[in-house]
């Protein structure tokens, strides 16, 4: 929130807080007794609370039905509806406009320099600003930081994170406006993945005793002071009890969830909301889906919070965020969210802004142009899975007798990359440039794939058949089984042996698919306004890939949907490439936004086999050579190609241990040039242990200079000074065979290169 910047409104907020400090806080927080958990205990609250059915068993779907949908229209941007949960001046839901927040990273007990970070917070924008509590110090801490704040003219609700410390989540509800629990430790912080062995539902509720005893006296206190609360489970820090039982699955985190929100129900208090966070997008889209069904076939209507957990720096950071985030705003499901970056919150406020501009310009609203690009596509029957995941299967493009390439080379396995390229790239001063740009390894001037090397390229135009050294280099990307990929009208004029030949559907279907001279390959470019009819001819043209390429008069997101239910009702395995061009981007971190969001909210859905950013050329803002790595860095984030060590990195808070941010550049410095290879970097135990089975190694802060390192969930070194562990993890990497040494540059052998 702004400062508030009348004085007479100034004077009414202190005049409020002084009433709530006599009201509520009779003496100050260090001299209260905790509330004491030790009067419930007589109650039976495993059998006399209404618990919600079991899933596992059968019980919730003959009672509510199967899970149907997860928002409001799958074929129009509405918003989900929810209630409204009110917290200070701000409220969340579909009522109200999507709520900015973000994390504050100073320490809480450090009263001034909190108070000062909120500030700038709130100056720059946002909404809400969550500060860590890890103990009565901090609680203490929290009151005054919110005193002060109103004294500075600041109505900024503040959120207290609330982890292991149920006695602590009483205390500070006097101080804020919401807290943040964790299903996953706030009773039951058990570290230990042990496996609980639980033979029926039973098994499992019977252990739901304490949880009620240790949540109930918050969730009394929230309502009798209308706090509000979120319900925030984590992928990275479910409890052992959930684990054995659901296993690491999205669905356990839901299950975890309507425990908590079942306990907060039985007390008849509704003003929470809830998260599924997790550090894989994948995972984090499929756990929020899963929690808006359920409430849709339950009843419920309670607003979610959004945010991809761990997601990193830079453009790779606020792709992830865009791919998971955006993918759920783009159906219209999100009431606030925090972009969680290795970045000071301020930082993160361009990004949460921007996807909330991009979702709000989305809507279907009647008079908007976002309607009417809805409207503009055919009807279609959604037959998506939300319940998992799995990648539609695509067959690459084959050998064929008599081919002089290797056409299988054209695209990959795990996602292709394909990158538009112009004639002037291949003259002979270029050409050099162009083979490091888009990946390629030099041996004596002549370019080979490497593991990050575009897969194809798309010419809009040839240079002349007569130019023999654009023509040659050219030549030499193709011995390389590099697909060069040209319209069929430009191959008319300027013919190319071994070309894959790119034709409209409509040019595909009335000449049934013949190839211009010189054409090995078909592929057809679809704008998403084509007909039923139409679409369902394509598999008789035998294209061996498809140009995803909506038009801007239809929606990405429902134009892309409908071709491959179309595919999909013909058991069609086409490889399908994204197409994405964007003349007005200028900016890297609006392109990580827009194509996280646009063709990550496909990808997700296991939709999609590979990507072509095509931005005009020139283009001074980016490279050929970026355009490359942030296509590779979207297929990474979507867990399709793994081309560079994944980063599961928290975004620091009041626990954080080290200098997230420094430490985070060194351990990206000396160990990110291994593919394949996911480390996770922990500023302290909350989440730590529960990232690292996501993880093949990790760093986590354990004490004030010191570091454990972690062979997936294991603890392996503890201890470990922070001035030596970088060291350490980069030798505990080669001890397990999975460190290689990063290649030298080839300069020299660029220097020779003709």
């Amino acid at each position: 929130m702004k400062p508030i910047l009348s004085s007479l409104v100034s004077l009414l907020a202190l005049t409020w807080l002084s009433s709530v400090i006599s009201l509520q806080i009779p003496t100050p927080l260090k001299h209260r007794t905790p509330t004491k958990l030790a009067a419930t205990e007589e109650i039976d609250y495993v059998n006399s609370l209404l618990w919600t059915p079991s899933f596992k068993n059968g019980e919730r779907d003959n009672k509510f039905g199967t899970l149907d949908k997860y928002s409001e229209d799958l074929s129009k941007v509405l918003r989900r509806k929810t209630r409204t949960v009110e917290c200070g001046p701000v409220k969340f839901g579909s009522d109200h406009p999507i709520v900015r927040q973000t994390m504050a990273t100073t320490n809480t007990a450090d009263v001034d320099a909190t108070v000062d970070q909120v500030m700038r917070c709130a100056d720059t924008g946002f909404d809400l600003v969550r500060i860590t509590v890890q103990g009565k110090r901090e609680a203490n801490a929290a009151m005054k930081i919110r005193e002060a704040l109103f004294k500075k003219g600041y109505d900024i609700p503040l959120c207290a994170d609330m982890h292991f410390q149920p006695l602590v989540a009483n205390m500070v509800a006097d101080a804020v406006e919401k807290i943040r629990i964790n299903p996953g430790n706030f009773a039951d912080g058990r570290k230990d993945f042990d496996e609980h062995i639980y033979e029926t539902d039973e098994d499992f509720a019977s252990e739901r005793q304490y949880l009620a005893e240790a949540f109930i006296p918050l969730v009394q206190k929230c309502k009798r002071l209308n706090r509000a609360m979120r319900i925030g489970t984590n992928h990275g820090s479910m409890s052992s009890r959930v684990l054995s039982f659901y296993g690491d699955t999205p669905r356990g985190m839901v299950e975890s969830a309507i425990e908590f929100a079942d306990i907060c129900r039985s007390q008849d208090y509704h003003n929470f909301v809830f998260s599924m966070k997790a550090s894989n997008p994948l995972v984090m889209v499929q756990g929020y889906r899963l929690i808006a069904a359920e409430q849709y076939r339950l009843g419920w209507d309670y607003p979610l919070h959004l945010g991809v957990t761990e997601a990193g720096d830079g453009e790779d950071g606020r792709m992830k965020s865009a791919i998971g985030i955006g993918t759920l705003l783009a159906d219209g499901v999100g009431d606030t969210i925090r972009v969680s970056l290795t970045e000071d919150p301020e930082f993160e406020y361009a990004p949460c802004n921007r996807l909330a501009e991009i979702a709000e310009t989305r809507l279907y609203v009647p008079g908007r142009p976002s309607s009417s690009k809805q409207d503009s596509v055919p009807a279609y029957e959604d037959t998506r899975d939300i319940t998992s995941f799995a990648r539609r299967p695509a067959d690459l493009p084959s050998q064929a007798p008599g081919d002089s390439v290797d056409a299988r080379g054209f695209l990959h396995r795990d996602g292709s990359v394909v990158m538009a390229v112009s004639p002037g790239m291949l003259a002979k001063e270029n050409a050099q440039y162009l083979y490091q740009s888009l990946g390629c390894k030099l041996a004596v001037g002549m370019p080979f794939k490497d593991i990050a090397t575009a897969d194809s390229v798309l010419m809009r135009e040839l240079p002349e058949v007569e130019d023999k050294q654009a023509r040659t280099a050219l030549r030499r990307l193709q011995e390389v089984n590099m697909g060069v990929i040209v319209p069929k009208e430009e191959l008319e004029k300027r013919p190319l042996e071994n070309a894959v030949a790119l034709m409209s559907l409509d040019e595909a279907i009335s000449s049934s698919g013949a190839l211009p001279p010189g054409a090995i390959r078909l592929a057809i470019e679809l704008f998403g306004s084509e007909s039923s009819e139409s679409l369902s001819q394509i598999p008789s043209l035998s294209p061996c890939m498809i140009f995803n390429n909506p038009s801007s008069s239809v929606s990405n997101l429902h134009a892309s949907r409908r071709l491959f239910e179309s595919l999909k009702s013909q058991n069609s395995p086409i490889p399908v490439i994204h197409h994405f061009t964007a003349s007005e981007i200028t900016d890297k971190n609006e392109l990580a936004l827009q194509v996280g969001m646009r063709v990550g909210s496909l990808l997700t859905d296991g939709l999609g086999d590979g990507i072509c950013l095509e931005l005009p050329s020139p283009n001074p803002a980016f490279t050929l050579d970026y355009l490359r790595t942030a296509s590779f860095s979207l297929l990474q984030g979507c867990r399709m190609r793994s081309t560079k060590t994944e980063f599961v990195s928290c975004p620091s808070c009041g626990r954080t241990l080290f200098d997230l941010q420094e430490t985070t550049a060194r351990i990206q410095d000396a160990t990110g040039h291994l593919p394949g290879v996911t480390v996770a970097v922990m500023g302290c135990i909350v989440n730590g242990p529960g990232e690292m089975a996501d993880a093949d190694f990790g760093y986590v802060g354990t004490l004030p200079g010191k570091v454990d390192l972690y062979l997936g969930k294991e603890v392996v070194r503890k201890n470990i000074p922070n001035e030596e562990a970088v060291d350490g993890l980069v030798e505990l990497i080669k001890e397990h065979g999975m460190w290689v040494e990063k290649e030298e540059q080839e300069g020299e052998r660029v220097a020779v290169a003709n």
